[in-house]
């Protein structure tokens, strides 16, 4: 499991598990720290994919359905055990959400809360006809980049650097622009479902995450771009909010 999983704090007592789903590129550091500033109530296991970090020296996947399989596969057990909750940014919200649908669809278990950030739905028109940023020129997808913010300009031009996270970057958007999801006749979930955004962001189609869910719905928006998370006030924030929010949850497992 520790292939799959960061946790820098175990917490064999803890109520609740809080699983992160990194964004397109992203490593698992950035919420694995999380796991040190959650109460003792919660459980930090933050996804570490192919092709980065300790992993470096493995081909990145290439499709959603080999990153459900190789993270229900190193978590199912541990999902039977006690409740857990899902976070993730961006292509991180569509993979925690592909990895929620197929664990109530085979296996029945469900999240005791999904909080999604920085993404439209994975059947929304909006998402669909976006352009597709992993078939554009290094050049172009450099400037696109620059113009989304949340990487630091200096790191955006240096080409070792660039050389070193571009391919991370570009698989994953890969993976998550062939995903395709059809709108669900009915509700796949009925946990309660939370959406973040930054103001400034590009708009994303949050609304349409409310047809997965016939649990309870809310969006909560911050100051800031697509990366407003990596904004240390923002993040205490979202991570009161989530704490709040899991202690609720916590209170019918007791």
């Amino acid at each position: 499991m520790e292939k799959v999983i960061s946790c820098f704090r175990w917490r064999p007592e803890a109520v609740t598990r809080l699983i992160c789903f990194p964004w397109a590129g992203g490593g698992s550091i950035h919420y694995a720290r999380w796991g040190n500033v959650l109460n003792s109530s919660v459980e930090v296991f933050a996804v570490k994919l192919p092709g980065r970090e300790s992993r470096a020296r493995e081909p990145f996947f290439d499709n959603m359905q080999q990153i459900v399989d190789e993270v229900i596969s190193a978590l199912l057990p541990l999902l039977k055990e006690k409740p857990f909750a899902l976070f993730g940014h961006s292509f991180g919200a569509l993979t925690s959400f592909a990895v929620a649908e197929d664990l109530k669809k085979v296996h029945n278990l469900e999240p005791i809360h999904m909080f999604l950030s920085g993404a439209s739905a994975p059947h929304s028109e909006t998402r669909l006809k976006a352009p597709k940023r992993s078939e554009l020129s290094d050049g172009e997808f450099l400037r696109w980049l620059a113009s989304v913010g949340g990487t630091p300009p200096e790191l955006l031009a240096n080409p070792d650097v660039v050389r070193l996270f571009l391919p991370a970057l570009k698989a994953d958007l890969r993976v998550v622009e062939n995903y395709r999801c059809s709108e669900p006749d009915g509700p796949v979930l009925s946990c309660p479902v939370t959406c973040f955004d930054g103001k400034e962001d590009v708009p994303h189609d949050l609304q349409a995450w409310r047809n997965v869910t016939s649990g309870d719905f809310t969006v909560r928006m911050f100051d800031g771009s697509h990366f407003y998370l990596k904004d240390s006030g923002n993040e205490k924030i979202l991570l009161d909010f989530i704490t709040k929010t899991l202690e609720a949850a916590e209170m019918h497992y007791l």
